[in-house]
C-alpha cells in the first residue's frame, strides 16, 4: 500500500506577519484559493494515496489546526512532536510507526506548505517513482525540479545525466544554496535540480538506512517503538523524542546513502518561501486586493 507522510511542524517564519508561529503558511490560505497550503498538499496526492493511509507530523500545538482543515484523518494518523528536532527524527518516526503496520508500505514523504501548479505531470513522476521503489530494494528516489532560473534559495540536486521525461537517474550529490554565479553554471550543465525535499521509499528501506547512518536516532525510536498504537505512546514520545539528534534527513541520510535516484520535470513547483514569491502567484491570479493589502500590513510592521 500507498502512505503518505506529510511534514506540517515549520513555523513559516519567512512570511511573517501572515504566517506566525500560532498559524504557519500550512495552514493559511496563502494564495487566496479557498483551500490551505496543507489541504491543498493532501488534495495533491489523494489520486494516489487513499485517504486512511495519510499521515501528518507536526508540533502538538498544532493539533488542533490539523483537525479542523482534515477532519478526515484518522486520529492514529496524526503524529505530534512535543519539540522540533527536523526532518530526520520526525521521518523516522513515521516511517517505523508505518512499517509497524504494513511492513511492505511505500512511502512518499512531502513538506506541506509547497506550491505546485502542474499537478498531472507531479502525481506522474511520483507513480513511476513509487513503481521503482516498490520493485528496487534499498532504492531511494527524491523529486527534482526543473530549474527555470539560476536560483540561490534552493539546494541543489546533481544527477548523473541531464535527462528528459518520466526518466530516473542516481543522484552524483547534493549540493547547498549556491551562489548565483554557481547556480547559473548547474542551470547551463542541465543535469542539476532543485531539491524540493519530497522523497518516495519502502518504509523498510528508511528505516535500515537511518539505522545504518543515524543509529542514536534509531536507538530512541527503537525504544519508542513498543509503545505505538497504546495509551502509553504521548507519554514515551514526550520523554524519547527530544533525545534526537536536531538534523535534516539530507544531513542525516540522504547525503550518504549510495542508492538514491532522482526523478524530474516541470511541475510549476514553488516553496513559497518569500513575499515575492507570494506578490508574484498573487498577481497571476489577478488578486491586486490581496497584494495591496499585504504590501500596507508590510509597510506597517516595519515602521514598528
Amino acid at each position: 500500500m500507498v502512505h503518505l507522510v506529510i511534514m506540517a511542524g515549520g513555523v513559516g517564519s519567512r512570511l511573517y506577519p501572515m504566517s506566525t508561529p500560532e498559524r504557519p503558511k500550512q495552514f493559511i490560505d496563502v494564495l487566496d484559493s479557498g483551500k490551505t497550503m496543507i489541504q491543498e498538499t493532501v488534495e495533491r496526492f489523494l489520486p494516489l494515496c487513499p485517504i486512511e493511509n495519510v499521515w501528518v507530523v507536526t508540533s502538538e500545538r498544532y493539533a488542533s489546526l490539523v483537525r479542523e482543515q482534515l477532519p478526515f484523518l484518522p486520529q492514529s494518523n496524526l503524529l505530534l512532536e512535543p519539540v522540533a528536532r527536523n526532518t530526520a527524527p520526525c521521518i523516522a518516526y513515521a516511517c517505523r510507526k508505518i512499517a509497524a503496520l504494513d511492513p511492505e508500505a511505500n512511502v512518499v514523504v512531502s513538506p506541506s506548505d509547497a506550491l505546485v501548479l502542474n499537478p498531472e505531470p507531479f502525481r506522474a513522476a511520483i507513480a513511476t517513482a513509487l513503481n521503482f521503489t516498490a520493485t528496487n530494494d534499498n532504492a531511494i528516489v527524491t523529486i527534482g525540479v526543473k530549474p527555470h532560473y539560476p536560483a540561490s534559495v534552493y539546494g541543489y540536486i546533481h544527477a548523473a545525466s541531464a535527462f528528459v521525461g518520466l526518466q530516473l537517474s542516481k543522484v552524483l550529490e547534493f549540493k547547498e544554496k549556491p551562489s548565483e554565479e554557481l547556480a547559473a553554471q548547474y542551470l547551463a550543465k542541465g543535469s542539476y535540480f532543485w531539491n524540493a525535499g519530497i522523497f518516495v521509499w519502502k518504509a523498510s528501506t528508511v528505516n535500515a538506512q537511518i539505522r545504518q547512518y543515524a543509529p542514536n536516532i534509531a536507538a530512541i525510536i527503537d525504544a519508542l517503538e513498543p509503545s505505538f498504537f497504546t495509551e502509553n505512546e504521548a507519554t514515551a514520545l514526550s520523554e524519547l523524542f527530544p533525545q534526537c539528534e536536531k538534523i535534516s534527513i539530507d544531513y542525516a541520510l540522504m547525503e550518504h546513502s549510495d542508492s538514491i535516484y532522482v526523478i524530474s520535470g516541470d511541475f510549476a513547483w514553488d516553496d513559497l518561501g518569500s513575499w515575492k514569491s507570494v506578490f508574484t502567484h498573487l498577481e497571476r491570479r489577478g488578486k491586486e486586493d490581496k497584494i495591496r493589502y499585504w504590501q500596507k500590513i508590510l509597510s506597517e510592521t516595519q515602521k514598528m
